[in-house]
């Protein structure tokens, strides 16, 4: 995707905060699919091909299966919001939006929710091993 944008969609804010806020979007939205493909994956060894990607999108809203994604696709709706806010995008931003990213993905052995979902799936899955460093180490310069 050239210049950091999502199809269908125009750039809001422009400025060094605005691109870096928008790299680190995109970083979380590269996890975020990462972790769908991993859990379509397994959803389809129980239950049996999903049909079409219309039939994956209503399962990944509304079936319990997809249900511990919600708070990073949550996440990642108010980052689009703040981007497209009138507010300029500022590197306070960007550090916010990072801190609380980070903190979401808090893996937890023996926890539950979303913190125990995601230590599965990174114990599962070297791809989500590889989009999890990428936030982790996310430094604004890429």
């Amino acid at each position: 995707m050239s210049e950091g944008l999502r199809p269908g969609r125009k750039k809001a804010q422009t400025g060094p905060a605005a691109d870096s806020f928008t790299r680190l979007q995109e970083a979380f939205l590269d996890l975020h699919k990462t972790l769908l493909d991993s859990e379509r994956v397994g959803y389809e060894q129980a239950f049996g091909t999903i049909k079409s990607p219309g039939d994956f999108l209503q399962l990944a809203i509304k079936d319990p299966w997809f249900a511990w994604l919600h708070p990073l696709s949550a996440f990642i709706t108010s980052m689009d919001e703040r981007l497209e806010g009138e507010n300029p995008i500022s590197l306070k931003d960007v550090d916010d939006f990072l801190k609380s990213g980070r903190a979401l993905l808090a893996p937890e052995e023996n926890g539950q929710g979303f913190g125990k979902h995601y230590y599965d799936a990174l114990q599962r899955d070297p791809d989500v091993v590889l989009a999890h460093a990428k936030v982790v180490k996310w430094n604004g310069n890429r």
